[in-house]
């Protein structure tokens, strides 16, 4: 029971430090007081049980640590694959890397999509073959569209415009990924037959060698990497890598859990 004290106690404290951070609208904040509000349910219950253990049945308490074991186990082996996508290392001369969006304000780029961008802007400098798609839609609360924040941030920057295509249409993760696919193919469709025209008007004998799969990576935040591969496979790209951009250092825990229940909200719906 002291665990479970413990553990509302630093809910209640990481709660006033995120609403102290980053204000009270940030996004599943209300999980850190009712999760603290869960655990001291369970202390409350245990207290009980211990002063009138005849007055409570013997199901309730194992059916709450049954739960609350279940829980642990879950938020567990959930964030031990969070930590292992954000852990993966930068894979070098790849083809396409998609680079996913996040929420654009009035006049600026929120912190979070700078630092998937100085990433983006990192990568490309080693990889000047690279071709960078660009996803992210308008959302109706955004003045302009991620992909195009996105385009002007990086050409500002440096990154050429040959390097860089937009994918305009998408509003969540698995769109993302989804659409940039569509149009990786139709590029790859267009290459296809430049060359087979390209090999028609080529005089004499030539010898037809056997294309190299085409090698995709998604680029976003660390604590996001995991999902986005997982859904890149689900849309059907092969080997799909991520390359893991830095995120913010205080909110990186209740990121990684809200991350968690996006992870079981797709897993539910199939998108991974």
């Amino acid at each position: 029971m002291w665990i479970a004290g413990i553990g509302a106690a630093l809910c209640l404290i990481y709660y006033g430090i995120i609403v102290c951070y980053s204000g009270i609208s940030t996004s599943f904040v209300w999980f850190w007081p009712l999760a603290a509000l869960f655990l001291l349910g369970f202390v409350a219950g245990g207290i009980y049980n211990r002063f009138h253990p005849k007055k409570c049945p013997l199901w309730l308490p194992v059916s709450a640590i049954t739960f609350f074991t279940a829980c642990a186990v879950i938020l567990c082996v959930v964030e031990a694959l969070v930590f292992l996508g954000a852990a993966s290392s930068d894979v070098p001369n790849l083809d396409y890397v998609i680079v996913l969006g996040a929420k654009v304000e009035e006049g600026r780029i929120s912190s979070s999509l700078q630092k998937r961008l100085d990433k983006a802007i990192e990568y490309s400098r080693k990889n000047p073959d690279t071709i960078l798609i660009l996803s992210g839609g308008k959302g109706e609360d955004e003045p302009v569209s991620e992909a195009q924040m996105m385009y002007e941030y990086l050409k500002y920057s440096g990154v050429p415009s040959r390097q860089m295509i937009m994918e305009e249409r998408s509003t969540s993760t698995v769109e993302n990924i989804a659409y940039s696919k569509v149009m990786i193919d139709e590029l790859e469709q267009e290459k296809e037959k430049e060359q087979a025209g390209s090999l028609h008007k080529a005089p004499g004998p030539y010898m037809i060698v056997e294309d190299k799969p085409v090698q995709i990576g998604v680029l976003t935040s660390n604590f996001h990497v995991f999902r986005a591969i997982q859904i890149g496979k689900k849309c059907g790209i092969e080997g799909i890598c991520g390359i893991s951009a830095r995120s913010d250092v205080i909110l990186f825990a209740h990121l990684c859990v809200r991350e968690c229940a996006a992870i079981l909200k797709d897993k539910l719906m199939g998108n991974m």
